[in-house]
């Protein structure tokens, strides 16, 4: 809610453009100015171009090979793992230079789950602790606390206090993507990004994730690639229609589904080619 000495949001864009611009950077947790991506000498991604919006939940689209998950894991700077890549342009995080901080600190503000779920072979509450111990936390009770409060954002802590010491690998798939949140989430990221998370759970699983999303945009800004135009539908605020490599547009969900500016993302959401 606006104070007394600030507009309300209605009242914006009356406001003067130096007013307008300074509620609108509150608003963007991330901004890509002019990304390209290359692997070697093949490019993946063409001047993307966009702000995500904090505590929202944004969807990106498009048909494979797209650039949708090329672009995800350039925000957290998964991509540097890999040989002969390079990235030019600019991605700011509350206004800072992403590309130029330490790597281990950007992945503490950036968390990124993945399609597959990926438990380490360790016990349920090693795998929930093991970023704050990478992070230095080493005091018992604190530890046990944001492993029961993040295993509780992920909806799974009624299901597994009683079996924190039993592997992780003996949970069920949707289980095992629900510990891998929770494991994101312990360390408390500004920025979630989930590459196509539900992609190989069943309907109920898939749920199950979608309400944990839904949920805990309150406390993280949410990214999600997904190859299913109903989830993004659901889930997300804005959407955005990736085709070759690049952002062909971005916009409030609805917009995007229901009238959007550009032929090629009206052809994809109906269903015309992807």
């Amino acid at each position: 809610m606006a104070t007394p000495q600030q507009p309300a949001l209605k009242d914006i864009t009356s406001a003067p453009a130096s007013n307008a611009a300074v509620s609108r950077s509150r608003l963007c947790k991330l901004s890509a100015k002019n990304i390209n991506f290359f692997y070697g000498s093949f490019q993946a991604l063409y001047g993307i171009s966009l702000d995500i919006e904090a505590n929202k939940v944004t969807a990106f689209i498009g048909p494979s090979g797209c650039g949708k998950s090329t672009f995800l894991r350039t925000m957290n700077r998964m991509n540097e793992a890999l040989r002969n890549t390079r990235v030019e342009g600019e991605l700011l995080i509350d206004g800072e230079n992403l590309l130029a901080m330490d790597v281990t600190y950007v992945r503490r503000r950036v968390g990124m789950v993945f399609q597959k779920s990926n438990p380490f072979p360790k016990t349920i509450f090693d795998n929930v602790a093991y970023g704050l111990r990478v992070n230095g936390v080493t005091k018992k009770s604190v530890i046990e606390e944001a492993v029961e409060r993040s295993l509780t954002h992920a909806a799974l802590w009624t299901e597994v206090k009683d079996k924190l010491q039993k592997p992780a690998t003996a949970l069920s798939g949707g289980q095992q993507q629900r510990l891998c949140i929770a494991r994101a989430l312990a360390v408390e990221p500004e920025v979630l990004l989930l590459d196509e998370p539900c992609s190989a759970l069943d309907p109920i699983a898939t749920l199950k994730i979608e309400e944990l999303l839904f949920q805990i945009k309150d406390m993280t800004t949410i990214v999600i690639v997904t190859h299913n135009m109903q989830q993004a539908a659901r889930l997300a605020d804005r959407t955005g229609f990736f085709l070759l490599g690049k952002l062909i547009e971005i916009d409030d969900t609805r917009t995007i589904f229901q009238n959007p500016a550009k032929k090629e993302t009206e052809d994809y959401v109906t269903g015309r080619f992807g």
